[in-house]
């Protein structure tokens, strides 16, 4: 059984248990419930109250049996609680949730199977989106609609829900779910209120200390007719993330001419019992998998969080309320990647007199042994072999700002009339990001050991890693990067209550969604790759003015030192050595681009609430339709230049949906959802342009389809709900989601010359540079995206709640909440010329997912755990190192499993003493290449704990 297999096997197994498991508890539950109220007519709530987490779950549970949609709520516990440190831990506990991390933190969500550019985000009743930077194997710089949750602390919100089901009322854009935030407002409070907390966070690995805290400050005046509250929260971290990565795994035979392609002078290869000759087994060598870049990795991160909020309400008179909304949030930090790592198994090119002392790469890297399994070289010794030390430092900086203005007028006891205006705004600026990397040549006797794929080991031969006169300076990267993201919302609509049974809804809603990204590089005012090319006085320096050493997994080498160099080097002047770090945007042209979209919608809905045959029937029917207006501007090349294009174009979308709730029983109800729904196409899909790039032997040419037409989907769901006893649920949905349309990226791999989008040859060659063995007659991956078919995604969840109030002593005072989720889809993935090549899940997709938590609470102590699943997910397919000769049809991200656990103990009616731990497992984000499951990334941030004190007025 495959690993993949195996881990889905035992997180159905984990998923059913857990349903036997629920089903018998909440038996038993209901019926010793039932029993003790034997002795009354009528089987009545009973009335208990309740505070704490205990209190959030029951008015979480009401908010969700009360709506006509499917939704799922989390409510702070207190005022200024969260039951997480960040808003997507928290979501994660809803059933069909699944969290991706970065830097040992939640930072987007997938919903039901869809991933994150399908999720919706509104704050305050106004969508939003953040996007923050990250390393490479994170993502990047977001450049898309994925909102980015680690931009906020969680203290400065009271409130999530997350719509499973569309609603006529509620704005288009989404095929997984909307996820509605809200501050808090001073009328959600009785007159004063305040809370503050303190707490000091301790990482067990990278052995730092540091504070967060929040405060929270709300009134009212003239007999609570006007109110302001003020919030302010704050997070520092100290992050250091281990592990090793390959980049991915290619075969030889992917950069030309392979292994052993020069005359070999020694090696156990030469005589091999069995092999015919050496060239018969550098042919196997060729044939296998191998890591493009096998690397020890270290990261340290040192991040900032703030953020407040300010929210005035006004009634001016009986019927009518004014909010005015603000929020801000400031992530900043800085990041230090370095890396140990051999990168001429990745470089390609024939040996030249220039060269031949230097990088002749994989042609000039002997096989001196090893060992294939299943078509990979798991471990082998190698003499000729390339080293580098790399070291990147970002600056980050994400500033997010919102305002908004909602005005509600109840004219009479039938109509009342809403508006709402609104602006946010997010700023996400890396100004720094910097990266030096050394070279060491032909090392003979280097080892790599993947028999142990997540923990390799790696030997370097006769290297003197610590003797900088061995080392040679070969690249300096300077790309400083924006994404900014702007709304600006106008909003009006009414309702009209008819009679008890049936009321209306309607209106009309603008929107105005504005996005730039840029990204500069050294230039020369062409679109020359210049990352490698060291001014002559540079490359005189010696390296000990402006290095250090390091230690890798107990291996120390020199590695650059960026905060020399940049004194050293004068890296940030644009006029030192005759402007050789000059920047400009002709070298990235692709992350240069802009999108607007302008988008005027209007609805109309009816809600039913009323009896038929003494069974409560309630729910909604309407639809929407709005117009979207697009325009896009990017780069393409015009006889071997940039030139700037843009592209408009309009389409339009008539959505109606319909909910309905059937109650049989007070305790007992029935969903069923139907709606058409639309999601627009990713920002990166869009630009009008192409661009072209060299990074090492990978040679890229990416355009882009202002043409897309929006993912359209068709969305079915039922759901039963049982609410056997005060404050317990044990629920069952079922959805489906026939998608009409998708966007797949398409890559063809051809030669440059000839190429499908009239790029002359004259871009290709001023892309590679000095790049050894880049021309236009190599190999290039062109991509665009384009409209494919879609496919199904099908699945249900099981939900189950309960406060253990039936059992005796103690043991009263516990409860539980278990989830689980099963998604799978049916997508065809289609090569260049439209053939199907691959049929499998969505990326981004688990198949299996649970969440559990057991909790006790009384008047002075609460505890809880939690244990969060995520399944193994794709995340590109096909591979991007597939090839018909050595196919590699996904890429992906393996399954975690986070356990969090938090303590609290009251001391009196003012101050309570908390205690929390995050991520207890240390889980370790695995990304894995092909069917082989070959390890691509392999990092952990370690165990966070943190004790603090909470106040209370």
């Amino acid at each position: 059984m495959s690993h993949g297999q195996d881990s889905r096997l035992r997180a159905l197994k984990i998923g059913v248990s857990a349903g036997a498991v629920a089903m018998a508890l909440a038996a038993a539950g209901a019926a010793m419930a039932q029993d003790a109220a034997v002795t009354t007519e009528n089987s009545e709530v009973e009335a208990v109250v309740v505070t704490g987490f205990r209190n959030s779950l029951a008015k979480a549970l009401n908010v969700k049996r009360e709506e006509a949609a499917a939704t799922d709520s989390i409510l702070a516990e207190d005022i200024g609680k969260f039951p997480d440190l960040n808003l997507s831990e928290s979501i994660q506990r809803i059933p069909g949730v699944a969290l991706a991390r970065d830097g040992g933190e939640g930072r987007q969500i997938s919903v039901r199977g869809l991933g994150p550019q399908f999720t919706r985000v509104r704050i305050n009743g106004m969508e939003a989106l953040t996007t923050a930077g990250g390393a490479d194997a994170s993502g990047g710089t977001n450049r898309g609609r994925s909102f980015d949750f680690n931009i906020f602390a969680s203290d400065l919100f009271n409130a999530i829900t997350v719509r499973k089901t569309a609603e006529a009322s509620t704005e288009e854009g989404s095929l997984g779910a909307t996820v509605d935030l809200r501050t808090a407002r001073p009328f959600d409070y009785n007159g004063f209120a305040m809370s503050a907390s303190l707490q000091g966070s301790y990482n067990d690995l990278s052995e730092k200390a540091t504070p967060r805290g929040a405060f929270m400050v709300s009134n009212t005046w003239q007999d609570g007719r006007f109110g302001a509250l003020f919030s302010i929260a704050y997070t520092k971290r100290k992050i250091l993330e281990e592990g090793n990565s390959t980049v991915r795994w290619a075969t030889g035979n992917a950069f030309s001419p392979g292994f052993d392609a020069l005359p070999q002078t020694s090696g156990a290869n030469i005589g091999t019992p069995g092999l015919v000759n050496p060239s018969a087994q550098a042919v196997a060598d060729n044939a296998a998998f191998h890591p493009r870049f096998p690397r020890l990795d270290r990261f340290e991160s040192d991040q900032e969080r703030l953020g407040a909020t300010l929210a005035l309400q006004f009634q001016p008179f009986e019927g009518t309320t004014l909010s005015f909304d603000a929020l801000y949030a400031d992530f900043k930090g800085t990041r230090q990647e370095t890396y140990l790592e051999a990168p001429s198994f990745s470089t390609g090119g024939a040996c030249t007199a220039a060269n031949a002392a230097n990088s002749c790469g994989i042609a000039d890297t002997n096989v001196v042994s090893r060992t294939i399994e299943n078509g990979v070289m798991v471990k082998g010794v190698f003499d000729d072999v390339d080293l580098a030390v790399e070291n990147r430092f970002d600056k980050l900086d994400t500033k997010f700002t919102q305002f908004s203005l909602t005005g509600d007028h109840q004219i009479n006891d039938s109509l009342t009339i809403h508006g709402f205006v609104g602006h946010s705004k997010s700023d996400h600026q890396n100004p720094i990001q910097t990266t030096l990397r050394f070279d060491y040549f032909n090392v003979d006797g280097y080892s790599y050991d993947y028999t142990d794929s997540r923990n390799p080991k790696f030997g370097y031969g006769n290297a003197a890693l610590t003797d900088p006169t061995k080392w040679k300076l070969t690249q300096i990267r300077l790309r400083p990067q924006s994404a900014v993201n702007t709304y600006d919302t106008a909003q009006a609509w009414a309702e009209y209550k008819l009679n008890d049974a049936l009321s209306f809804s309607g209106g009309l809603n603008f929107k105005q969604y504005d996005f730039e990204t840029t990204e500069m590089r050294r230039t020369v005012g062409t679109t020359t790759n210049q990352e490698t090319v060291i001014p002559t006085a540079i490359a005189a320096l010696s390296l000990a003015s402006f290095s250090r050493l390091a230690s890798f997994d107990g291996v120390q080498t020199v590695i650059p030192d960026l905060a020399k160099a940049a004194s050293v080097l004068s890296l940030y002047d644009p006029t030192a050595y005759g402007g050789a770090f000059k920047l400009g945007s002709e070298p990235a042209l692709g992350n240069n681009r802009t999108v607007s979209e302008e988008d005027r919608g209007a609805y109309l809905q009816g809600d039913l609430r009323t009896e038929i045959g003494g069974v409560g029937v309630r729910g909604n029917l309407g639809v929407r339709y709005v117009k979207t207006k697009q325009y896009a501007t990017g780069y393409t090349y015009v006889g071997g230049s940039p030139v700037a294009i843009s592209a408009g174009r309009e389409y339009s979308d008539t959505l109606p949906a319909l909910n309905l709730v059937v109650e049989p029983t007070d305790n007992f109800l029935i969903r069923f959802g139907a709606a058409k729904v639309m999601s627009r196409p990713d920002l990166g899909s869009l630009t009008p342009g192409s661009t072209v790039s060299v990074s090492g032997t990978a040679r890229s040419v990416t355009a882009g389809n202002p043409n897309l037409d929006p993912f359209r989907a068709k969305t079915y769901d039922v759901a039963f709900e049982w609410y056997f006893q005060s404050q317990a649920l044990l629920s069952l949905a079922l959805f489906q989601k026939d998608i009409g349309s998708l966007v797949q990226t398409v890559t063809t791999s051809t030669t440059f010359t000839g190429n499908p989008f009239g790029i002359p040859d004259s871009v290709a060659i001023a892309a590679c540079g000095a790049t050894t063995g880049c021309s236009p007659s190599a190999l290039w991956n062109f991509s665009t995206p384009k409209n494919t078919d879609g496919g199904k995604v099908k699945g249900f969840e099981v939900n189950y709640q309960q406060p253990f109030k039936f059992l005796p002593g103690p043991l009263a005072n516990t409860g539980v909440l278990l989830n689980y989720t099963y998604v799978k889809s049916d997508v065809k993935y289609v090569n260049a010329s439209g053939a199907v090549v691959a049929t499998g899940d969505l990326t981004g997709l688990s198949r299996n997912g649970y969440n559990a938590t057991l909790y006790y609470e009384d008047a002075k102590f609460s505890a809880r755990v939690s244990a969060s699943y995520r399944d193994k997910y794709l995340t590109r397919v096909l591979g991007q190192e597939n090839t018909a000769a050595a196919p590699v049809l996904y890429d992906g991200t393996n399954e975690t499993f986070n356990v969090d656990a938090s303590v609290q103990y009251t001391l009196n009616d003012q101050f309570k003493i908390t205690l929390e731990g995050v991520n207890l497992t240390d889980e370790y984000q695995d990304q894995f290449s092909g069917e082989q499951n070959m390890p691509v990334v392999y990092h952990h941030t370690g165990r966070e704990v943190l004790v603090g004190l909470r106040y209370k007025f």
